[in-house]
């Protein structure tokens, strides 16, 4: 590569981390809604949409033939009682902070990129930690009563971690009607645009 094809993509590069402000972005959430700022461990994150209309999805994202069984289509409710949403009501309770956004993806899934404020429960792991989502240990397995609201996700319509996440959680007691499940997952996330932080 030529010296100043190098120096061009070098301040490209410097330009896209940069900080845009909300009223300079040329691609908002909504029309009203350019950015959601949401707490995370590592302190506090700005979802955006992707700024570069020339983005293209590449790798596993952009697939769209995978083997049938295991990655079959996913029914849009899980399991009677649970709420499928959006990307616009999940980026409600993140902001609202009152929900746990559950990645309930494999963890090297995880850390290969996630939703901004989201939690790695992989779907494997669920029935044992139910204690982190208020449940409490008895002696028939888990009393769920005071179980906190939750959204589970994986890595979209063709991904059964997630549902499969829901059905135990479903069968160890807690409530239906506390769950909510964003099908779309990370290719969705991805395919809008929207900002994915590695842990």
């Amino acid at each position: 590569m030529p010296l100043s094809r190098l120096v061009l993509a070098l301040a490209l590069l410097v330009l896209a981390a940069l900080p845009v402000r909300a009223d300079e972005l040329r691609v908002n959430i909504t029309r009203e809604r350019p950015t959601v700022t949401v707490t995370t461990a590592a302190g506090p994150v700005t979802i955006r949409r992707e700024q570069d209309p020339d983005a293209r999805l590449s790798g596993d994202w952009a697939r769209v033939a995978r083997d049938c069984p295991p990655f079959c289509i996913q029914p849009m409710v899980p399991a009677p009682g649970v709420t499928t949403i959006g990307e616009l009501e999940l980026l409600d309770l993140l902001e609202g902070g009152t929900a746990v956004v559950i990645d309930s993806r494999t963890r090297d899934w995880f850390t290969g990129g996630t939703i901004p404020g989201a939690v790695n429960i992989p779907y494997d792991e669920i029935g044992d930690r139910l204690g982190e989502l208020g449940c409490e240990p008895d002696f028939e397995g888990w009393d769920c009563t005071a179980a906190r609201e939750v959204a589970l996700f994986c890595n979209g319509p063709w991904c059964g971690q997630s549902p499969s996440a829901i059905r135990v959680m479903i069968a160890a007691g807690y409530p239906a009607e506390r769950i909510r499940y964003y099908r779309g997952g990370m290719q969705v996330w991805r395919l809008l645009g929207l900002t994915v932080i590695r842990p």
